[in-house]
């Protein structure tokens, strides 16, 4: 896939149907979504798992992902995490049979697309509502979790983005 030549997604006007306050969130959601497909394009399964130097695998990283919007959108909504949840977390290291890149890219793709969802069906005025996070119930808001997940999501993206070229320069 050829690199976008549209301006990066902040710069495309907002969002239908996403509340002002968190334009910014889906923004970085979308861009992240973008950078990854382009990243990932014809990326060899065989190199999904390596981890040059140490440092965290792709596959990780797509996994890992998806399952944090997972969870912190979950807390965003004021509910505990599942057992299902909990057990994905624990597992977002390990590579699983179906591990595969298109598999990730389509359960973070499933993920982001639930979270725009999310985003969608936010009331401004709950954004600044306390939200315990985790067993000890740490304090944030909906904001503070909605934006944590953007900037983990981008973190992470930025991380894969450069695992991914140092895996691929010698192919």
């Amino acid at each position: 896939m050829a690199q976008s030549k549209q301006p990066e997604v902040w710069l495309r006007g907002a969002l239908p149907g996403i509340p002002a306050g968190v334009q910014p969130v889906a923004h970085a959601l979308l861009q992240a979504k973008d950078e990854i497909h382009n990243k990932m394009a014809n990326f060899p399964d065989a190199l999904l798992w390596e981890r040059p130097a140490g440092v965290a695998s792709p596959g990780f990283h797509l996994k890992h992902m998806a399952g944090v919007l997972d969870r912190l959108f979950t807390y965003a909504a004021g509910q505990p995490l599942s057992p299902t949840q909990l057990d994905y977390l624990k597992a977002e290291e390990v590579r699983e049979e179906q591990d595969t890149l298109t598999f990730l890219l389509v359960k973070l793709d499933t993920q982001i697309t639930a979270s725009l969802e999310a985003l969608r069906a936010i009331d401004d005025t709950t954004l600044t509502q306390f939200r315990g996070v985790g067993r000890q119930q740490l304090p944030s808001t909906v904001l503070g979790l909605l934006f944590h997940a953007a900037e983990h999501t981008m973190r992470h993206t930025g991380q894969l983005l450069v695992t991914v070229q140092v895996l691929i320069k010698d192919l």
